[in-house]
């Protein structure tokens, strides 16, 4: 099985330069089973089945879109992924307990609600990372303030399979 076959974007419309920057990766021929697909959260929908969905930072963010129903999206994932494939999700913890509370003012998500969610979708949890857990951070705090404080929030990796039939 290849690592990647399919770069799948389902972020916020991308910036330019940011859309310019993966279809570099995808254009480089060290790269040659990579394609770039950008779509809308809420029509998430490969042209084939992928190995990979990864979302960075902004699963917190699902809970805010108007229109966009996280049980459905997470079902799309679940659907566009092969036998056997990878979601995984990397976000900023919120306080435990606080569930999706602070998705739209801290920018932070309950790891234990998005387990929950993912969870429900018919994933399995097969993994997660504490690479990037910062005890020291108090949660109540806006991950882009202050300055000195962004990039040292609490933040977790969960790693979830599509089950095989």
């Amino acid at each position: 099985m290849r690592w990647c076959r399919r770069l799948w974007r389902t972020l916020r419309p991308m910036r330019w330069t940011a859309r310019r920057g993966v279809k570099a990766i995808a254009a480089d021929p060290n790269y040659s089973n990579v394609s770039v697909v950008v779509e809308p959260f809420a029509q998430l929908k490969a042209p084939e089945p992928v190995d990979l969905v990864w979302t960075s930072q902004n699963y917190h963010d699902f809970h805010n879109f108007p229109g966009l129903d996280v049980t459905v999206f997470n079902q799309l994932v679940f659907d566009a992924l092969k036998p056997g494939g990878t979601y995984l999700v990397l976000d900023h913890a919120a306080e435990p307990g606080s569930g999706v509370r602070d998705t739209a003012t801290l920018h932070r998500i309950d790891v234990d609600t998005v387990k929950k969610e993912v969870l429900a979708a018919g994933f399995v949890l097969v993994g997660s990372s504490d690479l990037l857990h910062q005890a020291d951070d108090p949660h109540a705090v806006k991950v882009f303030r202050p300055p000195a404080f962004r990039g040292k929030t609490d933040q977790f990796i969960l790693k979830f399979r599509k089950p095989k039939p």
